[in-house]
Formats: C-alpha cells, structure tokens, sequence
C-alpha cells in the first residue's frame, strides 16, 4: 500500500504497508474501503430493507394480460381509469374482494402486492375503484365486439347458458326471486347469462333480473351475436330448457342463426308413437346400440337433424335413482296409511287424507308412478308398472337437434358440441365459487351490478388463459388430443390422457416439480418478492432487489413466457439511479 503526493514539479511515494502476506479478500475489502466503501461489524448491517411486497403471481397475472392486449383492449389510450379497472381485473384473479378492499390492497401504504407499484397508480381510493365501475361499464359494448372479432372470428359454434347468483339486502333492483340454482331459499337473485367459445372461454356476459326464464333471454344473445357482434355463420348452442322448439322457431331461426340443442322428455315420448301416415315410431330404443350415435328423422321437426344416442350408464344410473324415490315415496305413504288404520286416529276422511298425501306424496317427484286410493278409514298404493315401465324405455337415452347439415358439422361432432356446455358449467364454477368470487356483490345500483359481474368475466377470461398455459404444472389435462383418443364416440364420459393421469398419480410433473393446483401455485409464485432496500447511513437512496425464482417458479415464467425481472416498480427504479 502506497502513498503518493506532489511537490512542485516532483512527485513523492511512500510504502505504508506490505499486504503480501494477507488473505486476497482481505486485501480486496481494504481496496474498496479505500474506493469509498463502508465497513460494517455484520452482513445485517449493511443495509435495510424497507418493505416486502409479494410479486412474482403479480408478474405472472399481469404479464398474460399484456401479452393478451388486454391494456388496449380496455381502452386504446393510456389512462389512470384504464389502469385501474386493469389493476381490478388482476386483484380479481389474486385476491377477490370489495372495492374498498382492493383500493387498500394497491394503495401504498397498505398494499398486499406489489401491482399498485408496478403500474404506478399510487393513492387508490374506494371512490375511484366505484368510479372506475361506471367507466367499464360504458366500455362493456366495446369491448365485448373486440372480444367477438378476436375469438369467433373462425369458429363453429359459440356456447350460451345461464345461473343465478343470489344477493344480500334488497337494495338492488335486479334482485328479484326466481330459480334459485344456488339452493338459498328466501334469497332475491340476479340472472347471468355467459356466452363462451366452443372451448369455454367467456368473451361477454349479461345479467338479467333474477326471476327471468331462461327461454326468455335468447332474443338478447340472438341480438347479441347478429347486431353487435356482426357473426355470419355461427351456431349457438343451448340446453334443452333454454333453446325450446318455441324459442328456435320464433327467435332463432328467423334471426337466420343456426342451433344445436336437445329435445326434451316430452318430445321423445312423441317420436315414440307411430307417424298419422301409418308409418312407424322414428324411435325404437329397443334398436340402440350403447354408446352408439344414430340421426332419425321426424315430421315433427321438420328441417332438424335429430341425433340419437343412448348411454348405458345413464340408463342404470337412472334406474337406481328411480327406485329409490319409489321407495321413499312408498316409505311415506305407508306411514299415511298406518296413521289412518291406526284406531281412534284424528286423521279421518277422503278430504283430509287427500290433503295429507297431496302434501307429502309428491316430495320426491314420483307420485305419478303411484295409484292411490283413498278412502275415509284407510288408504292404499301400489306402484304403475305401465307408467313406469314406459318412462324407463327411455333411460339413457338424449336427443340432440341442429340445423346444421352433415357438411358443417358430423353427427360425432354435433354430440360433443352440446356436451361442451359443461364447459360453461366449469367457468360458472369459477365465477361463483371456486376463486373469482362473484358474490358477495357489494354494489347496488344496477349498472354497477352488471359492471361487477363484466369485471368479474373479464377476470374469467384471462384465467381461462391462465389455466392453459399453466396446465402442464397443474391438476388439469394438458393433453387433449390424448384424452379424446380414450373414446371412439362421444357418448361415454370424458376421459383423462395417460400424461394426465400419471401425473396425478405421481403428484409431480415431467421435469420432477410438484404439482399444483392454481390457486396454490399462485400462493408459490408470491413467495418471489420485492424487496425495497436503502443503506443504514442513507435512507434516501433506495434500490429493488428481487427474490430468486426457485426452479418451480422458474418454470411456471418459462410456460408463460414471462420475465418477472423485468417488471420492476418504474418509481422505485429512478430513486435508485
């Protein structure tokens, strides 16, 4: 260690110290401190970190985001209004809850995660996320077109079906009692009606008020498809509760929309009869081959493809269920009948026996396969072998009818395309249960309800996306094509590909990670934090340093495609520099 100065015109050295002897580190560390460096008694000392925010499912949910455009399919042009209604959608997906919640969840000073950082928004206030609601509803229109131009641009069909979800208080106006499907008796309800992709993935939604039949929303999708959305050869599919003849006939077809749906139980008695010609029955159960598909015709339904299928499962399914509502229903009969034999009884009398068993009999829906007789001191049943008998010939057996011809679509695929409203079934199940959380719903006013449910489809549609691109790291099928492989027809039940299958026995994926399901691959991913740092002798300046991705989370950025480095708080980067 050296030390030089200048006198004059001569420059002058002096040894100070030999460091040949001392370990390389130690001399290192002296050649920093002589830089300007500070010694510290321990590595704690050496700086402070500041605060911590859970980044890396932030990074993961707001990087698909962007990668599907949905920034600019909000709103063209950057905004606070658009980054917040980007920032709700992606708290929805992480962490559903009131609006004032999410304000406080991506304000600063109470943030939960980084998002409020990464894109800037600073203060959040319940009042602008309310705000914000108002603008998103006003885009609705907007941006389900762009979703409709984007998603149906190529397709086939486009699945439709509807649920309710009920709602707390009654300062709603769309609340209103109908059909519960959530079983919340005594509880008003709103109506939703999603429109998805033949693969499931929702692009627009509409709520209704609560005691709307489900037949009386198609005239608002028929609309839907053909005014906003400017389709020209689509068809829509429906249950058989929803896409009735009547509603085909009055609503559908004139719109010059193709269908696909099924007959109900009432229709399938009909095609049973022989035809006013004197020809036979269309339909002959006795003549179906399990897991079979066959196409009848009918001058019922003129201009229909009708499809048969009939499957063995469900027939015995349906068998079993039958006989044990006959015995039940039998179990509370008999009680009836041994409360009127029974001696000094008050239950006496046609009229009041009748009341009994016509408030009773039918609890399980089967007293119509009963022949009751009642009489003033006794009462008995016995069971309709006729009506039975004729009801159970057409266990496991479903119709399915479209108006597509065998060019666009094969009977094989007809079956599977009604099918698939399961999958608007799984995306209600996310919707409403299984992680968005549609309810409880904390606004009231109409528009804000319907801006509530928007927001929470929207967060539904990048999930949707979210799922399938994570599929191989998740309990889900990642294999499509395998799993159609496991059946020749698409009468029996969906099964799961080989690579599915091992990877649920195993319980890890093919690079030997653990597998997840998605919300706790998420709960993984937050674990990669930021950590806002500063030196114990200079708080000002501040710096981000990240947590290393462990290899499962390494690999969940690698199947999306994403590098959560490089989504940094912008703020948080310049006070660095």
């Amino acid at each position: 260690m050296r030390k030089a100065w200048r006198e004059g015109k001569r420059i002058r050295k002096q040894t100070i110290a030999n460091l040949t002897h001392l370990p390389p580190e130690l001399i290192e560390g002296i050649r920093r401190v002589l830089k300007g460096g500070v010694v510290v008694d321990s590595p704690h000392e050496a700086f402070a970190v500041q605060r911590s925010l859970p980044h890396g499912h932030v990074a993961a949910v707001l990087g698909l985001c962007r990668q599907l455009g949905v920034p600019r399919l909000l709103y063209r042009r950057a905004s606070r209004t658009r980054e917040l209604a980007l920032a709700a959608l992606v708290a929805r997906v992480l962490s559903p809850a009131s609006k004032l919640a999410t304000a406080r969840q991506l304000s600063p000073g109470t943030a939960a995660y980084s998002l409020g950082a990464v894109l800037g928004l600073g203060a959040v206030s319940g009042n602008e996320v309310l705000s914000m609601l108002d603008w998103l509803r006003k885009r609705q229109v907007w941006i389900e077109r762009s979703l409709a131009r984007r998603y149906l641009k190529d397709a086939t069909v486009v699945l439709y079906d509807m649920t309710s979800s009920y709602l707390e208080g009654r300062g709603c106006p769309l609340a209103k009692f109908g059909h519960n499907r959530d079983g919340k008796r005594g509880k008003p309800q709103i109506a939703i009606g999603l429109l998805c992709t033949g693969e499931g993935c929702p692009i627009a939604v509409e709520v209704f008020e609560g005691n709307t039949a489900d037949p009386g929303t198609v005239a608002a999708q028929v609309a839907k498809l053909k005014g906003r959305f400017d389709v020209k050869r689509i068809a829509l599919v429906g249950d058989r509760g929803m896409l009735t003849t009547a509603r085909i006939r009055q609503t559908v077809a004139p719109a010059g929309l193709d269908w696909i749906s099924a007959l109900k139980t009432a229709d399938l008695r009909r095609l049973l009869k022989p035809l006013s010609d004197g020809r036979p029955a269309p339909l002959k159960p006795e003549a179906l081959r399990p897991d079979a598909v066959a196409e009848i015709v009918s001058p019922d339904f003129p201009g229909e493809r009708l499809v048969v299928c009939f499957n063995p499962r469900l027939a015995g399914e349906r068998a079993r269920k039958r006989e044990d509502l006959l015995k039940a229903t039998e179990a509370i009969l008999g009680r009836i009948q041994a409360i009127v034999r029974r001696k000094g009884s008050r239950l006496r009398g046609v009229e009041k026996v009748s009341r009994r068993v016509g408030r009773e009999a039918n609890r399980r829906k089967v007293e119509k396969h009963f022949d009751i007789v009642v009489r003033d001191d006794d009462l008995t049943f016995t069971r309709n072998t006729g009506k039975i008998a004729a009801e159970a010939r057409l266990d496991g057996i479903y119709i399915v009818r479209t108006s597509l011809d065998a060019h666009a679509l094969g009977a094989h695929e007809a079956v599977a395309a009604y099918k698939s409203l399961s999958r608007v079934e799984r995306a209600f199940r996310y919707l409403k249960t299984a992680r968005l959380q549609v309810r409880p719903v904390y606004v009231y006013r109409p528009e804000r309800v319907r801006a509530h449910v928007f927001l929470c489809t929207l967060a539904c549609h990048v999930e949707w996306h979210l799922r399938r691109r994570l599929a191989p790291m998740l309990f889900e099928d990642d294999d499509p094509e395998g799993a159609r492989a496991q059946r020749a027809s698409p009468v029996p039940p969906a099964r799961t590909s080989e690579r599915a299958r091992q990877k649920s026995a195993s319980k890890t994926t093919a690079e030997g990670l653990p597998v997840h399901s998605l919300p706790t691959l998420l709960e993984d991913l937050a674990t990669l934090a930021l950590n806002t740092v500063h030196l114990p002798d200079n708080p000002q300046n501040r710096f981000t340093v990240a947590t290393q991705p462990t290899p499962l989370q390494r690999r969940a950025f690698e199947l999306l495609d994403l590098d959560p480095a490089k989504m940094f708080p912008v703020r948080v980067q310049a006070e660095s520099r």
